[in-house]
C-alpha cells in the first residue's frame, strides 16, 4: 500500500529538514502532499498554506512545534491518517492523547531515518 504522506510545516528552505524530507519521500516515489506557512514547490510538490481536505493520507509527518501544533489537532483527525509522525523537536503528550483516542498511531521518530533504514 502507498503510504500517502503531508508533510505539515512545509518550507522551500532546502536547509530544513522538512523540506529534505519532500525530497527524500519523492525520491522513494511516496505519494507527497505539503502544507507550510507559504505556497511554493519542492521536488515537484506544491506547498499549499491552507488546511486542504486531502484524500487518503496514510501518514502525517509533522515539522512544527508543539505550540503551532494546536491549530491542527482537528484539522489533522480529520484527515483520518493511519499515524502521525512527530520528528524530532516536535514532540507533544498532550496530541499523542488526543490522536490515540481517534485510533491514530503515534510514532515518535524521525522520518528521514525511517526512510534511510527502510523502516517508513
Amino acid at each position: 500500500m502507498e503510504k500517502k504522506t503531508l508533510v505539515l510545516g512545509a518550507t522551500t528552505n532546502p536547509a530544513r529538514y522538512a523540506n529534505i524530507a519532500i525530497n527524500r519521500l519523492t525520491r522513494n516515489n511516496i505519494p507527497t502532499v505539503a502544507i507550510g506557512l507559504r505556497k511554493g514547490e519542492v521536488a515537484g510538490v506544491k506547498i499549499e498554506n491552507e488546511k486542504i481536505p486531502f484524500e487518503d493520507v496514510h501518514t502525517v509527518t509533522l515539522y512544527l512545534g508543539p505550540p503551532r501544533q494546536k491549530e491542527y489537532y482537528d484539522y489533522i483527525i480529520s484527515l483520518h491518517p493511519d499515524r502521525v509522525i512527530f520528528n524530532p523537536g516536535t514532540e507533544n503528550p498532550e496530541f499523542y492523547r488526543i490522536l490515540q483516542e481517534n485510533g491514530i498511531e503515534v510514532e515518535v521518530a524521525c522520518t528521514l531515518i525511517l526512510l534511510s533504514t527502510k523502516q517508513y
